[in-house]
């Protein structure tokens, strides 16, 4: 234990700090929105659209929409029924300046207004509030427009600069016979570290929203280009549409996807699943779990509870169908759900989430309701489909087996590891520190770059694997010769955590995962072709943050002096024009076909060198974003892909 030898240091009352309304949230942001990057910032709108959302799916509206705007601010408006306007009798607040200005303050905490929502903690509105520059809120209820302002601003109580200070009182504007609230606020810059939406990412919820919420309009609309950008979304079938989306570049084993749902009450919490599940030719399994329509990228009890009563009713009907004898080994969940899709949804009262960004559910309620649900009806869906399920049992039988022959492949590996006889002598240049907090494993395309990479790295903390060039498309693959490969296997025992199940974060080597590869289509593809084995094979890698694109410059602008060279780097044609005007008059541009072409030094300026460096993180901002991009780019089916690289031709 170490003592503070600091003998004269006091502790006094005096030393307390108190936070005040809510400050709390703007000196610890990520305890609320998980971030102050791109995923903090996008959390911002899901808390505004959360509470839209639980107003329509309660039977009180029918369309939401988002609006960017030029300025940077973000609208988001609904037809529900408008937050409420009186005046509260106890705080004599108006219930829009009590649900923006004070935590945990809101309409949830009991179900008399809502059976389930989204925005559960009562924290949501105040937050986005207390990280924005300022938020403006209309509500549209009883005949009126009433309006508030709230801003970063001087609080005459308090004598400083507070978060979400209200600089006018609930106002009258005018008369409207509508229902529901439009709010637009300003992320503040100062909390974040880019006030950049990205259009996508917010597609990508809206479309998954709309599935799930069958009925409902949404709409998204992009005024910051000359060119406005308007996208509706609206699904009839729900589920269903969503399996179409998801499996839309793979090939299905059976045509009807399994659907089914239910209900009950658990321990007075009322729970309400269904389940979408389809399976695939694929070798690998994708679960898009949700509560109350937020995606639970971390799982929870509810998926759990699905895992375990479909494998229990896929057991107990192998041998029932005589597919396995008594004494026979049995397969196991993995096994069975080896090329499976699957959409989990649930509907819970009282949810319990593992923190304020909601990515794991740990309801026992739902676990035991899910895990029933799932058991009777799978029952029944392979009663009525005895042939398909025979198909699915089998490949889950074949599957157990080639589990066995992969574990005795990886112990013959680990002994190889252990006697000190695997392959990494000679293949990458290991750094000297061990700490994983400051090291980095760098993977290099090309030989030629790869030797230069060498040279130019910093040998205390960079280690170097050079890579041939394109490794196996591990999409494509059975796991037996993904674990086969060379490549991937020198790659596995320098990273040392392992694959799959077997993952362990504590024995990572590296706290920097580098692919590092040339600014063309062939570069694209390789950094693609691993960053599809990583998220098939070491997903934590991604989820943990440890996965980054290095990003090489396209061009080299450069001019001689009597002073000696002046040189900048421009990484795209943009930045290039920029360049040359900075350069000026007589500037030279070398275009780089690829990092060989660089010697030590410039590959260390510009790729290797953490002061001048440009690093892209790789993040899973939605699993089952993910799970369709990597399948679409790397599966079987030709016309997705290429209606994707169209319209994404600059990926």
């Amino acid at each position: 234990m170490q003592v503070n030898e600091n003998k004269n240091s006091s502790y006094e009352v005096t030393d307390l700090t108190s936070l005040e309304k809510l400050e709390p949230v703007r000196v610890r942001p990520g305890m609320y929105i998980g971030s102050t990057g791109s995923k903090g910032l996008h959390h911002c709108i899901w808390e505004i659209l959360d509470n839209a959302i639980d107003e329509l799916t309660n039977g009180y509206g029918d369309r939401a929409e988002i609006i960017l705007n030029k300025d940077k601010t973000v609208t988001v408006i609904d037809n529900g029924r408008g937050i409420p306007t009186g005046i509260h009798p106890i705080k004599k607040k108006s219930g829009v300046e009590m649900v923006y200005t004070e935590l945990h303050t809101g309409g949830k905490f009991n179900n008399s207004n809502y059976k389930t929502s989204g925005g559960l903690h009562g924290v949501g509105a105040a937050v986005v509030n207390a990280l924005s520059s300022w938020l403006e809120v209309e509500v549209y209820q009883k005949g009126s427009i009433f309006k508030q302002r709230f801003e970063h601003a001087y609080d005459k109580e308090l004598k400083r600069k507070m978060p979400g200070t209200p600089v006018t009182s609930l106002e009258v504007i005018g008369n409207t016979r509508k229902t529901g609230t439009k709010v637009t606020f300003l992320p503040d810059n100062e909390v974040f570290s880019n006030v950049d939406f990205k259009f996508e990412i917010i597609d990508q919820r809206l479309q998954e929203l709309a599935f799930q919420n069958k009925g409902i309009t949404l709409v998204l609309k992009d005024l910051r280009k000359n060119e406005i950008v308007e996208k509706t979304y609206y699904s009839e079938r729900g589920l269903l549409d969503f399996i179409d989306y998801l499996n839309e570049s793979k090939t299905v084993l059976h045509k009807e996807p399994v659907l089914f749902g239910g209900e009950r009450e658990v321990n007075g919490i009322r729970v309400e699943g269904e389940i979408c599940v389809q399976f695939t030719d694929s070798t690998t399994e994708n679960i898009a779990s949700y509560v109350n329509n937020i995606p639970t990228t971390e799982s929870g009890t509810h998926e759990t509870g699905f895992k375990t009563g479909m494998t229990r009713a896929f057991k107990e009907w192998s041998k029932k169908l005589n597919l396995i004898k008594e004494k026979d080994k049995e397969f196991e969940g993995d096994d069975l759900r080896e090329g499976m899709t699957a959409i989990v949804k649930v509907k819970i009262s009282n949810p319990m989430f593992e923190g304020q960004t909601k990515t794991k559910l740990g309801n026992v309620e739902a676990y035991s309701m899910m895990n029933e649900l799932c058991y009777i009806k799978f029952g029944e869906w392979i009663e009525d489909n005895k042939e398909i399920a025979t198909v699915l049992i089998n490949n889950a039988l074949s599957a157990a087996a080639r589990r066995d022959k992969i574990k005795k492949i990886n112990e013959a590996e680990r002994k190889k590891i252990g006697n000190g006889t695997a392959p990494l002598a000679g293949k990458i240049a290991v750094c000297t520190l061990k700490n994983p907090e400051f090291t980095e494993f760098i993977v290099v395309e090309g030989d030629s770059a790869g030797g230069s990479a060498k040279q130019a790295r910093d040998r205390r903390f960079q280690t170097i694997m050079p890579s041939k060039g394109k490794i196996m498309n591990t999409e494509k693959q059975k796991l037996e010769n993904v674990l086969a490969s060379e490549e991937l296997k020198i790659f596995n025992a320098a990273i040392g955590t392992g694959v799959l199940d077997n993952y362990k974060e504590e024995e990572l080597k590296y706290g920097k995962i580098i692919i590092m590869s040339d600014a063309d289509v062939d570069g694209y593809h390789i950094r693609t072709l691993w960053m599809t084995y990583i998220y098939r094979y070491m997903r934590p890698l991604i989820q943990n943050g440890h996965l980054y694109m290095a990003l090489p410059p396209l061009y080299k602008v450069y001019k001689t002096t009597k002073n000696g060279e002046i040189a900048k780097y421009a990484y795209s044609d943009e930045e290039l024009e920029a360049v040359k005007k900075e350069i000026g008059k007589g500037a030279l541009i070398q275009r780089y076909k690829g990092l060989g072409e660089m010697n030590p030094e410039q590959l260390w300026q510009t790729t290797l060198n953490p002061e001048t460096r440009t690093l892209q993180r790789v993040t899973i901002e939605d699993a089952a974003k993910a799970e369709k991009m990597i399948s679409l780019l790397m599966g079987d089916v030709v016309e997705p892909r290429k209606n994707y690289m169209y319209k994404y031709a600059e990926f």
